[in-house]
Formats: structure tokens, sequence, C-alpha cells
């Protein structure tokens, strides 16, 4: 009854606020105590009780009064730091303020007049005459909230302690969100909430910092795994974990100095507080960017890649193991350690730990494919991937075996991590969403990025790549947009950097090469005519005819995984944010040539990076003069399987239409909004630097003996064919090889003001008890119903 009669006083009071019509006094405390005082509503209390049409009637009509209630609030958690809450009575006061502020900031933010509220004294209402002598003289450091990185104890959980410090990240989050109501802009407006925050002034911020990366890499959301266990419990440390981390990447927002990764952070708890900021003004990427010990960085790559694999767990008992929902968050705090902290990057691709956060990755990035609500998760998966492949022990871990077996909607496949992610890719190139088309640069540039150093692509992988440059090199798809031939290019680049520095290991590639040579002879006497062009062009008009053949031949695909399920488009009326463009592959990264002694020369900046490529790791190239006869069959052979256990046949009727797919799939990636006319001297301008010589050269010297000993021998069988391929060279008889080149990525006005759209959308949409931000006007980005 009690709690009725609360609420009910808490409305009164609220309607009260919206009727006045003259200012009411900040000195009128039995007035505004009615707010926060004797009340005991909830946060979803607050929310209800308070209406949207309400806050903006008092905004416009009586700001004076809105002005002072946000002062009062504040007043109110002022006295609460200072005091300490030592009584019950106190506490709720400060949790009332803290959801009244939560529920009434956006509607401030969302108007322009309002924004620089905070940083102004209210007019009348004076300053509060409290000090914090008592709280300044606490050593924060001692109260981190986990033990982890500069910090060895663990407190002892506390469940009202993990309540309260959620309502308080609630809070902070609303802060920091004035961010949403200012529209996208390629320049880096500093957030002033962050800013303040995270400055020299906040003494707190090394305690805050650790406390929130620690809780999030210490979660374990799966315990001691007893079934059903998170039905029959309440896990409160969820809910705070999830919240750290908005706030984490969040105050991350800001891009390092260059200086910052030069840094090491010093982890007792004492020496961090005494530390001098070097490198970014933003303390939170200042310490970030200066961890060092490896101890902390297993503790953090450990922890990260323990939450990014719990969506994947598998279960005999159905629904029995808890999954977490923010693994996209994850990512882009992934995302921030690897940018900000270089050593970091470093020390994940080190060893094969950087595969534990591969493989659910490319878990994501199958399972979202089909799914335009999830759009941005699939973005953030390849870029990720795109800033992995620029280092060299990127491509080198991709070469472990892959035996997990996460049910994948993918074809059966023995082979390694390398082989796993090209299926991947294809997969998204071909049945992806149209939304993804903008990212094939990305995926074929992590690709080729890996290349040189893939030692032994299966027959499965192999045969993807044939079928992407099958549908890349049509006539059609080349000739209807500007640019996509650069996508034959990539594809071009990553047979000749397999060929040049890894032929011995991959004899599934040469032979699907030889078997799909006609793909190399169409490319190469490429017609340019007029009535070529114009009759490529209208096989636009055909895309409708063949769409029944495609769904009908797409689904005699290889068989998926067991347990698998197929990628699903999102559910009609599921709400998404709308993202900005990302910039074209050449914005995005930057070019390097591996020179012989193993070092990277940045081709547009001329800089030198000694600590990518040492010289013993350079993959050796197939010139030394030691030449020898090879065969192999292509004419007798129905078919290379497209994976080990299925027949030649169902290959062939697999191969075809997935040319055809793409075909449809990318139709809008050929469309443009401004009128493309191919020309002779366009498609002559570029089909003479194709990069053809080293392939056309294997195939004169191996086709002729292929066909030969085939004869001679009666092969037939493939897997005879790949034995003999098996144990062949090329060495002597290639062009000399070129130089090995790495696009990686480099930091950009573009991609950051992606980043920015991206995590505030996962934000607003993650948070929906309560809906901090539904229906207001946020500019930043547009919610969308599908």
């Amino acid at each position: 009854m009690g709690n009725v009669d609360s609420k009910l006083n808490f409305r009164k009071a609220v309607i009260q606020l919206t009727t006045k019509t003259q200012p009411v006094e900040a000195t009128d405390h039995a007035f505004w105590d009615q707010f926060w005082a004797d009340t005991a509503t909830t946060v979803q209390d607050v929310f209800a009780l308070v209406p949207a049409a309400e806050i903006r009637a008092v905004r416009e009509e009586s700001p004076s009064n809105l002005a002072t209630l946000c002062y009062k609030a504040v007043e109110k958690l002022v006295q609460g730091a200072d005091s300490g809450c030592p009584s019950e009575k106190e506490r709720q006061i400060v949790l009332n303020c803290i959801r009244l502020l939560t529920r009434i900031l956006p509607y401030i933010f969302e108007d322009a007049d309002w924004r620089g509220f905070f940083w102004s004294t209210v007019p009348g209402a004076g300053r509060a005459g409290d000090t914090a002598e008592d709280i300044q003289s606490i050593d924060s450091c001692e109260y981190i909230w986990e033990a982890g990185v500069g910090f060895a104890q663990s407190p002892p959980l506390n469940y009202t302690h993990d309540l309260n410090r959620t309502e308080l990240l609630k809070l902070l989050l609303t802060c920091f969100s004035e961010a949403m109501y200012l529209p996208p802009s390629a320049d880096n407006i500093l957030n002033p909430w962050v800013t303040f925050f995270c400055a020299t002034d906040n003494r707190h911020a090394l305690p805050l910092f650790t406390s929130l990366l620690n809780v999030v890499c210490a979660y374990d959301a799966v315990g001691y795994g007893i079934p059903y266990n998170h039905l029959m419990f309440s896990d409160y440390r969820e809910v705070l974990v999830e919240h750290a981390v908005q706030v984490l990447i969040v105050t991350l927002e800001h891009e390092a100095g260059p200086a910052a990764a030069q840094h090491s952070l010093d982890h007792s708890a004492s020496a961090m507080e005494d530390l001098e900021p070097v490198g970014p003004d933003n303390l939170f990427v200042n310490y970030l960017s200066r961890i060092h010990r490896e101890e902390d960085f297993s503790f953090i790559l450990k922890g990260l890649a323990r939450l990014m694999t719990n969506p994947l767990i598998q279960t005999y008992l159905p629904n029995s193991a808890k999954k977490i929902r923010f693994h996209q968050e994850l990512l882009v705090l992934f995302w921030k350690l690897c940018d900000f902290n270089k050593k970091f990057l470093f020390f994940v691709l080190k060893s094969s730990d950087v595969l534990d956060v591969l493989v659910p990755i490319l878990f994501y990035l199958n399972d979202a494919r089909a799914d335009q609500s999830r759009v941005g998760l699939v973005h953030i998966g390849v870029f990720i991937l795109l800033l992995l492949s620029g280092e060299r022990n990127f491509g080198v871990r991709l070469n472990k075996p892959y035996s997990v077996r996460v049910p994948m909607d993918i074809p059966v496949f023995t082979g390694t991590h390398a082989d796993l992610l090209i299926v991947i890719f294809h997969k998204i190139i071909t049945s992806g969403h149209q939304r993804l088309q903008p990212l094939f640069d990305c995926l074929l540039t992590i690709v080729v990025n890996v290349s040189p150093y893939l030692k032994s692509l299966s027959m499965v992988a192999a045969n993807k790549l044939l079928h992407l440059l099958e549908a890349f090199s049509t006539n059609w798809f080349l000739f209807s947009a500007s640019q996509n031939h650069h996508l034959v290019f990539f594809l071009l680049e990553v047979f000749n950097n397999l060929i040049q520095y890894q032929f011995d290991g991959n004899c599934n590639l040469v032979y699907a090469i030889i078997r799909k040579r006609n793909i190399f002879h169409q490319l190469a006497n490429l017609s340019s005519d007029p009535a070529t062009i114009h009759k490529a062009l209208q096989m636009k008009k055909r895309k409708k005819t063949t769409t029944a053949i495609i769904s009908r031949i797409n689904s005699q695909e290889t068989i998926s995984m067991e347990g698998s399920r197929p990628a699903i488009p999102a559910e009609p009326g599921t709400l998404k944010a709308s993202l900005v463009a990302i910039p074209a592959i050449d914005k995005l990264t930057e070019k390097a040539q591996v020179s012989e002694d193993g070092t990277m020369v940045c081709l547009q900046h001329m800089t030198i990076d000694q600590n990518v490529h040492s010289p013993q790791h350079t993959p050796s190239p197939q010139h030394t003069p030691s030449p020898q006869s090879l065969a192999a069959d292509t004419s007798g052979i129905a078919g290379a399987s497209d994976t080990e256990s299925n027949s030649g046949r169902d290959n062939e009727e697999a191969f075809q239409p997935e040319s055809e797919l793409a075909r449809s799939r990318l139709s809008s990636v050929s469309s443009s909004a401004v009128y493309w006319n191919p020309t002779p001297d366009w498609v002559l301008s570029w089909k003479s630097k194709l990069p053809l010589q080293t392939i056309m050269r294997l195939l004169q010297v191996l086709v002729p003996q292929v066909e030969k000993i085939c004869i001679d021998k009666g092969l037939t069988d493939e897997s005879e064919i790949l034995k003999f391929l098996q144990h062949g060279t090329l060495v002597g008889l290639l062009p000399v090889p070129h130089p090995i080149l790495i696009r990686k990525y480099q930091a950009n006005a573009g991609t950051a003001m992606w980043f920015r759209t991206y995590m505030w959308g996962v934000i607003y949409l993650r948070n929906v008890d309560p809906p901090i931000w539904y229906d207001t006007d946020v500019r930043l980005f547009e919610i969308q119903r599908i």
C-alpha cells in the first residue's frame, strides 16, 4: 500500500510541475523534495510516471522550473557523494535523483538551446555550499570493483553494489548521449561530457577505468556450467557488465596520439594513481594505450574471448546455458584495444589465441549475413579482421587446423582456419544481404593480405575463390560499374600470391585453377567493342527470369554442418539504426610493400615499419632454377568436388549457379545513382593491367603435360591427380615473383564517424529497460522499422 501511495505522490508532484505557470524558487524545499525524499519508485516507475510529452511541455512553457529540477537533483547527488550516504533514506534519495535525471536528460539534449545548460550556473540558484573534503581524501584505488589489470584483490560480490553501480552507469551513459542529438559530421567533435569525465581533474579516473575494464574481462556468464542456473537465479553482475562495456566504448572514443602506444602503464594501484598523463588528454585512452604487462594482456584477451565465444556454446539440453547479448559492444572494445594499444595487438597475434577471437567473429558474420538489422555487426567484424590482416602473424596463425566445429550454415570441410574464413566470406558475398555489398572490397582485401602465408587451402576454399572470380569476371558485372573490375584484381592477386609464395602445399588450388582455366582465358581475351559492352549490360533485364533457377539450384549446394541453422532475414517490425557510409578501400587502407629483408615499406608515406615482418618469416618465392615437369588432368574429370566427401557432379551443379547467384546479389553494387557509360577505352585502360602473367604461365606449362600424363596413365580419379600435383614444383618456371603488397588499415575521419554512429545505435537499441532514448529526436542516426 505504501508503494502505491509513493507512486501516487510522485505522480502528483509531476503534475504540479507541469501545471505551474510561475517559476518555483529553488529554496522551496517542500515542493522539490516531493520528487525524491519520500518516494520508493523504481526506474521503470519513473519512466512511466514522467511522460515524454510532459517533459517537453515543461521545457517549452516553464524552462526555469525544469532547470531548477535538474539543479536540485544534481545538488542531492553532490550531498550524497560528500556524506557517503550512511542511511538507507539518503541512498534512496540518490537513486531517485539518478533515475529522474536519466529520464529527463535526453529531452534536454534534443533542444539545441538547452545543450549549454549543464555547463553554466542556474540563474538565481547559486552554488551548493557543500565541500567534498572527505571524499577527496579517500584512496579510491582501494575500491576498484574487480581484480585484474592493476588490482590483485577480488572484492566479494555484493548485489546491492552491482545494482547501484548499474544505475549510475546508466546515468553516465545518458550524460554522454548528447552525441546522439548532433547530426553526423566528418569533424572529430569532442563530446564535452566525455572530455570532462576523462580529464585530469577527475582524480578517480584511473580506478574507474580499471573497475570498468576488470569487471568486463573477469565476467564469466556460465560459471560452473550448472544447466538452467540462469533461469533460477538473477545475475546482477551481467547487467553491470553490459553497462560497464558500453561506458568504456563511449569514453574511449577519442583517437589516440601516435606517442601513446609507446608508453607503459605501471600496475600497482598506488603507482597508477601517481602516474603523470602521457599521450592523449583523455585519461581512459591514455591508460588503455599504456597497458603493457603480458599477464594483463592475457587477462584481457582471455576474458574477451570467453565472452565472445559464449553465444556459440552448444549444449545437449536446449537453452540450458546462459547466452550474453552484448557481443557487439565487446567487438567495439576489442577494436579499440587493438587500435589504441599496438603492444596488445602484437600480443594477440603472437600465439594461436587470436583464433579464439577469430572463430566467434566469423560465426557472427555468417549468422548475421542475411539480416539487415545486423549489417553493423558484420561491418565491425570485417573491420577487425581487416586490422588484423595487416599483420603477418595473422596470416600465419590461420594455418592452424580448424577443429572446433561450431555448427554454422557452411559446407562441411576438413582444413584450416584460413579455409573457414574464405568459405564464410564466400557465403557473405553470394548469399548475404545486399547492404553488405560495400564490404566486398574489404573482404577480398583481407584475403589478399593473408594469402602469401596460407600453406594449404582445402578443395572447398579453393573452389569458393574460383566461384567468386567467375562471378566477378562476367562481362555483365565488369561493365556495370566503374569500380567492379577491382574485385577481379584482388582475386588475381590472391592467386598470384599463393602460386608464387605457397605453391608447394596448394595442390588443391592449382587443380581448381587448371579445371576452371577458361575463366582466365576469357579475361585475357575480354572484348571491349561497343557491341559486346551493350550486350553485357542487357543482362540486367534478365535478372528476374533467373530468380527461380537461382533459388532451386542454390538449395543443392553442398551439405551444411550438422546442427547448423540457415541465416535468416530480420523479422518484420525489428528496429535498426541507420549507418553512415564507409570510406572506399583506398581511403580505408594504406599500401605497404614487404621488402626482401622482411621490413614493410609504406608506399603512400614511404615509412618503414621494422616490427611487422622479420626476414626469416618472409615466404619463399618459387624462383630458384630447377625445372621439373608436372602433370594433372582436366579433360577426364567431371569436376573437382566442393567438399572432400561429395561427388564432382554435385559440385558442377552448385558451381555455375553460384555465379548466377552472385550476379543477382551484386546487381545493386553494379547499379549507381550516377549514370555510368562504359567505353572501349575505359575497358582497355584496366584490361591491359590485369596481372595474368603468372597464372597464364602456370597453365601454359601444366595443361599440356596434364593432358599427356592422364592419357598415358589413364588417370581419371581426382585423388590420384592431386597426389601427383602434391609432389610437383614450379621452381624456375614462373616469372620473377612480385613483391608482397599489404593493405593496412589506417585511421580516418570516415571510419571514426562510422564507429560513432554504430556504437550509439547499438547502445540506443540495447537499452530498452528502461527505454532511455526511445522516441526522442536523435539526429546521429535514424531508427527504422524493418
